[in-house]
């Protein structure tokens, strides 16, 4: 039998139980007969003030992804989104590869990571130098940094806004967002990428490649746009970016 709305397909989604802007965010960009499910991973103790906090944050979430993708498998979903950003670049390429494994092993699935979305995205727009937003402290940057540096694209300028919880990630408003863009921003710069589901940039990331002329690639555009595409989705999708518009 099919779902009656998820005809096409069911999306599980696996997110910080701290984060507000991720499901919001994809029901925003769904597109008819396509359905996403979340499961939370509860995160009890929320600060990530200085890198010691942010390293307790993922530890959290290691310790409970498990739970969280039992419970959603209970819906039978047909694909996994992962609504987390840290955790996929962390240990670069190979801890990349081993978060995939973890989730295909513990739930039988292909799954969407934003590291591997953003990846797939400079690779599509022949990018080479890029400029980054993350919410992230010292620690969570370099990681990132690690992550496309291994993968041969060079970051030229990375502006982590070190947000002191997880859930005032969501609380960046747009004015700060933009400043940060135009901080990484320069005429050697191919494209910009913004990590960290939780800050809301899909909008203003669809606006600011018209003022830059250049991709503006927000995490959970890039994570949406890779799991509809992997799906033999190709319904296109405006606001949201290039990606859903014109890939």
């Amino acid at each position: 039998m099919t779902d009656a709305l998820g005809w096409r397909r069911k999306f599980g989604v696996i997110a910080p139980s701290t984060n507000t802007i991720v499901e919001p965010d994809f029901y925003r960009m769904t597109v008819p007969g396509v359905t996403s499910h979340f499961s939370r991973i509860h995160i009890r103790d929320q600060n990530m003030s200085d890198d010691a906090g942010m390293t307790r944050l993922l530890e959290q979430i290691r310790a409970e992804i498990g739970g969280a993708c039992a419970r959603v498998l209970t819906c039978e979903p047909d694909y996994m989104v992962m609504g987390m950003s840290a955790e996929t670049f962390w240990g670069g390429i190979e801890g990349n590869r081993q978060f995939i494994e973890q989730i295909q092993q513990a739930t039988g699935l292909e799954v969407a990571t934003g590291a591997e979305a953003c990846r797939r995205a400079l690779h599509l727009y022949g990018a080479e130098r890029i400029g980054v937003v993350t919410p992230y402290q010292p620690i969570g940057d370099e990681n990132v940094v690690r992550f496309f540096g291994e993968l041969g694209f060079e970051v030229k300028s990375i502006r982590g806004l070190r947000c002191p919880t997880a859930v005032s990630i969501a609380h960046v408003g747009e004015n700060d967002l933009r400043e940060a863009l135009l901080e990484v921003d320069g005429d050697d710069i191919d494209a910009l990428v913004q990590c960290g589901t939780n800050l809301s940039m899909v909008r203003l990331a669809d606006e600011a490649e018209r003022w830059l002329g250049k991709p503006v690639i927000a995490i959970n555009a890039a994570t949406w746009w890779m799991a509809l595409r992997d799906n033999g989705i190709e319904d296109r999708i405006e606001g949201a970016g290039g990606l859903l518009r014109d890939h």
